[in-house]
């Protein structure tokens, strides 16, 4: 687990993997610039109050919002950006450390779509399950462990199952995730660390993919040698 996450901090410097970092975070800049632009324009044409000094001081408000909320988000719209290029990040570190493999398994549209799917409920069922939970465990400082374990979970699975689909059947995939649950999880969990570091964070969908195709790869070798 450490060597896979050392070789893919060590690659970083790839400049396959540096361009899907600067487009992922020039075009969730680009986003920020244009969303902000916006609502500094509409501003700028509308009043909300008929007295000015109201209608100044909700503008003054609203502008101020504008600039820092979108920073709230801005590792989350990077890493969606990001998404559609980390295939390419797959395929780098297999250039680098596994040249000796076929071309990566190409993904039929409908898989791409069920997984997503399926996923995207997963995700929706375990946080609304976890619900009572995080109410419970809400005054006791906990929460934060019971969301890197969920996220840990979730984040695992994600990039598991898009590093694992590169070479085995889905089938394949859903019966080595089973049977490696807890490195997987645990591979997870360091994921959601990166998440929540700043600026550590704007990195980190690459950093996931990259580490997570090692150990998926390291994963499917021992399960073919057993």
């Amino acid at each position: 687990m450490i060597g896979a996450l050392w070789k893919a901090l060590a690659q970083l410097s790839d400049p396959r993997l540096a361009r899907v970092l600067k487009l992922g975070v020039l075009g969730a800049l680009a986003a920020y610039v244009a969303l902000v632009a916006i609502i500094w324009t509409v501003l700028a044409n509308v009043s909300l109050f008929t007295n000015a000094w109201a209608d100044w001081s909700s503008d003054l408000a609203i502008g101020a919002l504008a600039l820092v909320l979108p920073i709230l988000f801005f590792p989350a719209l990077a890493t969606t950006i990001m998404g559609p290029m980390l295939d390419g990040v797959a395929d780098a570190v297999d250039a680098r450390h596994y040249p000796h493999l076929a071309a990566a398994r190409p993904q039929p549209t409908t898989e791409v779509i069920l997984g997503t799917l399926r996923f995207l409920a997963l995700t929706v069922i375990i946080n609304l399950a976890a619900l009572p939970l995080y109410g419970i465990l809400l005054f006791t400082g906990l929460t934060v462990l019971l969301a890197t374990a969920i996220n840990g979970y979730l984040l695992g699975r994600e990039y598991f199952e898009m590093a694992a689909l590169r070479r085995l059947e889905p089938a394949m995939v859903r019966a080595l995730f089973k049977a490696r649950l807890g490195q997987v999880w645990l591979a997870g969990v360091v994921i959601a660390f990166l998440f929540s570091v700043p600026l550590l964070n704007l990195a980190a969908p690459v950093i996931a993919a990259a580490f997570m195709t090692h150990v998926a790869e390291t994963l499917r070798m021992r399960a073919n040698s057993v």
